[in-house]
């Protein structure tokens, strides 16, 4: 990363105040990261993609506002800075350079003047204040915002209309920092000028119903277009002069015209509409799409191509949410001997071929030093598993084998899980724990609205993982101030006075070392409540594509999540659609003509 003090005639902006920005600000930009775009690449053309539910909303605060679509929404937009997916330093994006203030509570940046929301309308400081009144306003209808946006950042100053002076509440250090501000996505102030706005606090007091369908403008390439609701989702460059392709790290990416996303239920219906050529992608994570169901006429000849390739992923928490809020869920004999009874190696080896990697346990993955490398999963002992129950009071057998207490209880919980292709790998598992005397119910509920279910708590165990960052999050999952109540992330409400004080230790610790080792410490309390059990995992992503589709000599990144536009924005855009080739490939179906089958592997980041 390069440091340089820039003088005022470098970068003096007309409307620029040095008089509010202290005299030894030492600016600092990257521009000299490698690229990992392709200068082949095209602009152009329509990606038809998919998703199994329509979206509950285009809020991405306020009550169903954390669904899965929210990524294109917000999670996969520009922020401040970005980090290179490879070598993972800081690189510009919303922001051209940063610096920090002496009192380690304190960051600059200047925002790259050139940047403009979808409508039109300039970026400007004022949207980034704007964000913290959003956020912090009841209006939104979610104490999680509510509550973090005001103990975690003092203030946010504009000192002129592209400089930023933000403050943390409490000091840090420079990567802290650094870090700290991908929590900043900014609000278009223009577009949530309230009409009703009785406690004049900035936000419409019917802001949850008048924007529950109104999607606001992006800062990215791509915004919400044309909706058929229920249906379909068209998202539609911004176009070739977006303001992002000034930016040397985005030119080559985002390549096509338009993503059309269509709505289809289920997944082996929608693999039938890849397969006839009316979708151009298709993620092949489950083992029999990949080793058995891609056997077929159009990947036999060619027009279909296999990708795998490794990386190295930052995985979020998640697999199995255990809701101690629920009946006999809030005993640890209980919750531990789920664990034991759950036979995943044995789902990994006999259900999915082996082709994953058993989670170390239920949080963050992948985060270096934030990880705890000491903590195992609990293995598959119905032994163990039984001896557990009997101390919970399971002490009797039913005539259908499964275990009761003196009060009858059914050793019985409920799993949900979003969708179909998670059915008979949560079968297996449900045959597995009855040795232990274990019913597990199979609770299927569709896309959004599973996730929904688990965030108003109504879930025993909830089958999900979440995102993630560089850095794992803690308090949202488990702080007691987010515990019993419903629309926020702790979704086992689990909480104790220790581990309230390591997370606000965690939250406020002024060096990356303090920080890694209470991360550590989070993360053993956190296994041994076994409150989240840990399934499994794929440093890899495969995927099949029609042969028009082009990416660029070395596709994989460090920190490359899906090659192609998968239902989100978990890609680097990269790709781009080859016209000459789709007409060449249409041609070649209908006249039988056979390319030869393709599989690319890209093992660069393979674990040794």
């Amino acid at each position: 990363m390069i440091r340089q003090i820039l003088t005022a005639t470098a970068v003096l902006l007309p409307t620029l105040s040095w008089a509010e920005l202290p005299s030894n600000v030492e600016w600092i930009t990257n521009n000299n990261e490698p690229l990992f775009a392709s200068s082949d690449a095209t602009f152009g053309g329509t990606l038809r993609t998919h998703i199994s539910s329509f979206p509950q909303t285009f809020r991405t605060v306020g009550p169903d506002g954390n669904g899965e679509f929210r990524v294109w929404l917000l999670d996969g937009q520009p922020q401040l800075l970005q980090r290179h997916p490879d070598t993972q330093k800081y690189i510009p994006d919303l922001a051209t350079h940063w610096a920090f203030g002496e009192d380690k509570k304190t960051i600059y940046v200047k925002l790259n003047p050139a940047v403009k929301w979808s409508d039109g309308k300039p970026l400007k400081a004022s949207d980034y204040i704007y964000m913290l009144t959003f956020y912090r306003s009841k209006d939104i209808v979610d104490p999680w915002y509510n509550t973090f946006y005001s103990e975690y950042f003092e203030r946010i100053t504009a000192l002129d209309e592209h400089t930023l002076e933000i403050v943390f509440a409490t000091e840090k250090d420079e990567a802290d920092l650094l870090y700290g501000i991908h929590r900043l996505k900014p609000r278009p102030e223009h577009f949530y000028t309230p009409t009703k706005d009785e406690n004049n606090d900035g936000v419409d007091d019917n802001f949850v119903r008048r924007f529950n369908f109104k999607a606001e403008p992006t800062l990215g390439a791509y915004h919400v277009g044309k909706i058929k609701k229920g249906k379909s989702i068209t998202m539609e460059h911004v176009g070739e002069d977006w303001w992002g392709y000034g930016n040397r790290y985005y030119k080559g990416r985002y390549n096509v015209e338009k993503i059309r996303i269509k709505v289809i239920r289920d997944s082996d219906i929608a693999f039938k509409h890849f397969q006839k050529g009316d979708l151009d992608i298709f993620y092949l994570g489950r083992p029999e799409l990949w080793h058995e169901k891609s056997d077929t006429k159009p990947f036999k000849n060619g027009y279909i191509h296999k990708f795998w390739g490794y990386s190295e992923p930052e995985l979020g928490a998640g697999s199995f949410w255990l809701n101690t809020d629920k009946p006999m869920l809030d005993n640890i004999h209980v919750r531990t001997g789920i664990a034991y009874a759950l036979d995943i190696d044995g789902l990994n080896k006999n259900v999915l071929r082996g082709d994953f990697v058993r989670k170390p346990h239920g949080l963050g993955v992948g985060q270096g030093n934030f990880s705890n490398q000491e903590l195992k999963p609990l293995p598959f002992e119905p032994n163990k598993a039984i001896a557990e129950f009997e101390k919970a009071g399971f002490t009797t057998i039913g005539s259908d084998g499964i275990r009761l207490n003196d009060q009858k209880q059914r050793l019985s919980f409920a799993f949900t899980y979003s969708h179909q292709v998670v059915t008979p790998r949560l079968a297996y598992l449900k045959e597995q724990a009855k040795l232990a005397g274990l019913e597990i119910k199979m609770n299927l509920v569709d896309g959004s609205s599973a996730f929904k279910y688990a965030l108003e708590k109504k879930h025993d165990v909830s089958f999900h993982s979440m995102g993630t960052a560089p850095q794992p999050q803690y308090w949202e999952y488990f702080h007691s101030a987010n515990a019993g109540k419903a629309q926020n992330n702790n979704f086992t409400n689990f909480s104790t006075p220790e581990l309230d004080q390591l997370i606000m230790n965690f939250r406020n610790a002024l060096s990356t070392q303090d920080k890694e080792r209470y991360s550590r410490q989070i993360q053993a309390v956190v296994h041994d409540a076994t409150v989240v059990i840990p399934g499994l995992m794929a440093p890899y992503t495969r995927e099949a594509y029609w042969r028009w589709m082009k990416y660029p000599e070395q596709p994989m990144q460090k920190k490359t999540q899906m090659l192609f536009t998968h239902g989100g924005l978990h890609d680097l855009g990269v790709y781009w659609i080859d016209n000459d080739v789709k007409k060449e490939t249409k041609a070649a179906v209908k006249k039988d003509h056979s390319f030869g089958s393709k599989t690319v592997i890209d093992d660069k980041y393979k674990p040794n």
